[in-house]
C-alpha cells in the first residue's frame, strides 16, 4: 500500500528502509517479536520515533508481513502519525527480501538509503547522523562495535581449534546506510544468483565495495529472545530516569 499522497512531497535527504517482517519464531508465541509491547508499546514504535525525528531522514518505507499491512496502516502509522512512513510493502520470506522490496518502491532521486532492523529500538539519532554523513562521503557505512569477548574457533566436536584475535573483529549493527544504487545493483545481482546474506553490507562486500564502520553502543541490542526485553525494559527505564535522548 502507497501512502505517499498523504505527506507533502519532498526529495529526501535520505529515505529510511525498515524490515518488520519477521516472525520471531526464537521468541515463542504468536504475535512477530516486532509488535511485542516494550514500556508498553509495540517495538516497532521506538523505532519509527527516532526516524521521524531524525533530521536527515526525509521519507520511511515499512515492509511488513502481509497480513499485518492494514494493522500497521492503521494503528502504527495512522495512529501515532509517523508522517514519514510514506510506504508500507509487503515482506519476503527472509530479512534480504523484506529490504529488497522496500528498497525497490524508492524512487529513482533517493541518493542514499538507510536500513534499519525494527527490532533494534535502542539506536540513536547521533547514529543516523554519522552513518548517512559517511555514506554520504564513502558510499557505503555500518554502525558496529568492537568485540569485547575473548573468541574462541570451536570445531564439530566442541573442542576449542584456536582463538582469534578479537583486535580488528567488530559486531555488525544497524542503521547501516548505502549509495542506493549500489545496494540496488547489489540487491538484484544476489537475488538473480541465490546468493544469501545476514547484513545488507555483506551484499555490498560482496558486490566488490568498500563498507566504512562507525562506532555504535553496547545498548543498540536487537531483541531476538525473551531476555532480551528484559534486557531492552532495563535500557527502556534507565533511558526514562536519565532523560537520555
Amino acid at each position: 500500500m502507497d501512502q505517499t499522497d498523504a505527506v507533502p512531497r519532498q526529495t529526501p535527504l535520505v529515505v529510511a528502509l525498515v524490515p518488520a517482517a519477521g516472525r520471531g519464531l526464537r521468541m515463542g508465541g504468536s504475535v512477530p517479536k516486532q509488535f511485542l509491547a516494550l514500556g508498553g508499546q509495540p517495538l516497532i514504535l521506538h523505532s519509527l520515533r527516532v526516524l521521524q525525528a531524525s533530521p536527515v531522514i526525509g521519507e520511511v518505507i515499512l515492509a511488513v508481513p502481509q497480513s499485518e499491512m492494514d494493522y500497521c496502516l492503521t494503528e502504527i502509522v495512522a495512529k501515532h502519525r509517523f508522517t514519514k512512513v510514506t510506504k508500507v510493502v509487503p515482506g519476503g520470506h527472509e530479512r534480504q527480501d523484506s529490504v529488497r522490496h522496500a528498497l525497490e518502491a524508492t524512487r529513482d532521486d533517493v541518493e542514499v538509503v538507510l536500513v534499519h532492523d525494527a527490532v533494534r529500538p535502542f539506536f540513536t539519532q547521533r547514529m543516523v547522523a554519522e552513518v548517512v554523513a559517511t555514506a554520504h562521503a564513502k558510499g557505503a557505512a555500518i554502525i558496529a562495535l568492537p568485540m569485547k569477548d575473548t573468541v574462541k574457533q570451536v570445531g564439530a566436536d566442541h573442542i576449542i581449534e584456536r582463538t582469534v584475535d578479537r583486535q580488528s573483529l567488530w559486531l555488525a549493527q544497524t542503521p547501516q546506510a548505502f549509495r542506493r544504487d549500489w545496494l540496488l545493483a547489489a540487491h538484484r545481482k544476489a537475488h538473480a544468483e541465490g546468493v544469501r546474506a545476514t547484513d545488507d553490507a555483506y551484499l555490498i562486500e560482496w558486490y566488490g565495495h568498500p563498507v566504512s564502520v562507525v562506532e555504535g553502543s553496547g545498548e543498540n541490542i536487537k531483541v531476538t529472545r525473551p531476555e532480551d526485553m528484559i534486557i531492552g525494559e532495563a535500557i527502556l527505564a534507565a533511558r526514562k530516569g536519565s532523560q537520555k535522548v
